[in-house]
């Protein structure tokens, strides 16, 4: 659980990959800070554990399954927010799609899939619930991003890093088109992070450590915050120091 926090009682999020290492820790920040969450994941049993998390460490949380990379799902998943907890203030775009075959082995499936959930998806319920936040008042989108291809490509994985660029690109232009709507989009890219199964090598970044999916959740939680009211368009890197520019 994120040692910091911010006051968020009587806001709702949604967050999506809610079921994932870094997104389950965003969900379960976001309810600590007294937020209402709207835990959704393609998997419905990760959906089902992030919910009951969240419940048992007293936070209100609603789950629900989608595939973001869907049209219609990501709408089923507003309108469900929304007829249960009223207005949406927060969007966290957290689903992900992963797979570092190289330019020469990646099979268009794999391709597709990753543009669908990591760019597409991210464009559906950006574009969705903005419309939404833009006839309530304004919102927080955050979108959950990658050092890889900004500013750093990889060994290989030129699906994923094509994706994580473009996501760079959709959230400088989502926060232009927002700003005057009231709303602030912002990406946070993470790198290093001790997810299960990735810690095998040592941490290549100045810091010399591993970072915690709880430090990545803590960015989040600022950027969600009044504290971060003047700030749009931004991708923060959250890597130890690893993409220093």
């Amino acid at each position: 659980m994120s040692n910091f926090t911010v006051n968020l009682s009587g806001q709702t999020a949604i967050v999506t990959g809610a079921g994932a290492e870094i997104g389950r820790a965003i969900a379960l920040a976001l309810g600590q800070a007294g937020a209402n969450v709207v835990a959704s994941d393609i998997n419905p049993d990760r959906v089902e554990q992030v919910t009951e998390a969240i419940q048992k460490n007293g936070g209100t949380a609603l789950g629900w399954q989608a595939d973001v990379a869907n049209r219609f799902q990501v709408s089923s998943l507003i309108e469900e927010a929304r007829d249960h907890f009223g207005r949406i203030h927060m969007l966290i775009n957290a689903a992900e799609a992963q797979n570092l075959k190289g330019m020469l082995t990646l099979d268009e499936w794999d391709w597709r899939r990753m543009l669908e959930v990591n760019l597409t998806g991210t464009f559906f319920c950006s574009q969705l619930l903005g419309r939404v936040m833009a006839d309530e008042g304004g919102g927080v989108i955050v979108n959950l991003g990658s050092t890889a291809g900004h500013p750093q490509p990889l060994a290989q994985g030129v699906g994923y890093v094509a994706s994580q660029a473009g996501l760079i690109g959709l959230t400088k232009q989502c926060a232009q088109e927002y700003a005057p709507l009231g709303i602030r989009v912002n990406a946070v890219c993470s790198a290093y992070i001790n997810e299960s199964g990735q810690n095998g090598h040592a941490a290549a970044n100045p810091q010399g450590r591993w970072g915690t999916p709880d430090e990545v959740a803590s960015v989040v939680l600022f950027l969600c915050s009044d504290a971060a009211r003047f700030m749009t368009g931004q991708a923060i890197h959250v890597d130890g120091g690893a993409s220093m520019v």
